[in-house]
């Protein structure tokens, strides 16, 4: 089957198992944000069970979350003032998980900080105060589990960038939005999920 084929028929099972049978999730607006990872096994949709309706999801690589920045990434501020202004979804979150190669790729970078890529390490960059602190406080151990304490440090890096939208911080102050982190353990098959102390 070729990937026309494949695309059609996956269509034709998602019409006839969902948009037929449950029209009702195609009117609603979404209650959360989410921030995942672009990484194929950890789509929020199969591991959080979403369905349609329930969450608008930004997928990039390491699901980072940069801090305000108009002009550098406009593409995710856009993203952000959407959800919570427009859609008015309720809560914002943001999923690491085990074994990501962007945060690899961010505990991989030189000292000096240097790039050999045109995007990936540029963009991994955002997370560089995740860098800092796990090699601050765990640079004693090796490198595998340097990465798995920066996966959910890195969460908190962009849980703060968050707070750095104005629109993110007045409904979090007004109460009408939380925002929260995830950790999604593929390998142990494990969630968790926590409120940084913004809330």
């Amino acid at each position: 089957m070729d990937a026309i084929q494949a695309l059609q028929s996956r269509f034709s099972k998602f019409k006839e198992d969902l948009y037929v049978k449950k029209p009702e999730l195609f009117k609603e607006l979404p209650r959360f944000m989410v921030f995942a990872c672009a990484d194929s096994r950890v789509c929020p949709s199969h591991v959080l069970g979403f369905q349609p309706g329930e969450a608008f999801t930004i997928r990039n690589i390491a699901n980072m979350v940069p801090a305000w920045d108009p002009t550098r990434y406009s593409g995710v501020g856009a993203a952000i003032e959407y959800a919570v202004i427009h859609l008015k979804v309720k809560s914002i979150l943001v999923i690491g998980h085990s074994r990501c190669g962007g945060i690899k790729g961010l505990m991989s970078l030189p000292d000096d900080y240097s790039t050999s890529t045109a995007f990936i390490e540029d963009w991994v960059k955002i997370c560089l105060p995740a860098r800092e602190r796990v090699k601050q406080a765990h640079g004693h151990l090796p490198f595998a589990e340097q990465c798995t304490e920066c996966e959910k440090v890195a969460v908190d890096v962009s849980l703060e960038n968050l707070l750095t939208y104005p629109f993110v911080k007045d409904g979090i102050q007004n109460k009408t939005l939380s925002i929260l982190g995830g950790y999604y353990d593929f390998v142990s098959g494990n969630f968790e999920s926590w409120t940084p102390k913004t809330n």
